[in-house]
């Protein structure tokens, strides 16, 4: 396995692929069936790409299997923390610690860039990926965002965690 950043050379619609599969599966009874199955082919290729996120990729054996981005906070109430974006894997690759592996990376990235508290956004409904950050040291906090998503109502909880310098 090896997990690197994102290169100029990288098929952005395989990377993609791994949103769009990985929505299907673990959004599957939280997200409306019609809005998962009309994802199309490539929705994620351009987000990939966007000049104020880093993007890594975890590669097992020359095939893409996850990929996560982060950054600097995009919101201004959290000024000096670093943020997980995402991290999507292929179902296949779920559950088999790449997960972990990929995160460690990505928290030790915002670290050596200074950060000593990094959040994300996940769904409230998603008891797989809140039990994922938990095992990581993440708290959940009582910031949430109002989401609708294939017309249905949905609220994301903010998870915490302090990295050590």
């Amino acid at each position: 396995m090896e997990i690197r950043y994102l290169h100029p050379s990288d098929d952005r619609k395989a990377i993609s692929k791994i949103y769009e599969r990985s929505w299907k599966y673990a959004y599957r009874d939280i997200i409306p069936q019609e809005f998962l199955d009309s994802i199309p082919e490539g929705q994620w290729t351009k987000k990939l790409d966007n000049p104020e996120w880093s993007t890594m990729v975890c590669v097992e054996n020359g095939e893409y299997v996850g990929t996560s981005s982060f950054c600097k906070s995009r919101f201004e109430q959290f000024p000096e923390s670093g943020e997980v974006i995402s991290i999507y894997f292929l179902p296949e690759y779920m559950g088999k610690g790449y997960g972990k592996k990929l995160l460690e990376a990505v928290l030790k990235e915002l670290k050596q860039r200074g950060f000593t508290e990094v959040f994300l956004w996940v769904l409230e409904d998603n008891q797989r990926a809140r039990a994922f950050y938990e095992r990581f040291g993440f708290e959940c906090t009582d910031d949430y965002l109002e989401d609708c998503i294939g017309g249905k109502k949905l609220r994301e909880v903010r998870y915490v965690c302090t990295i050590s310098r």
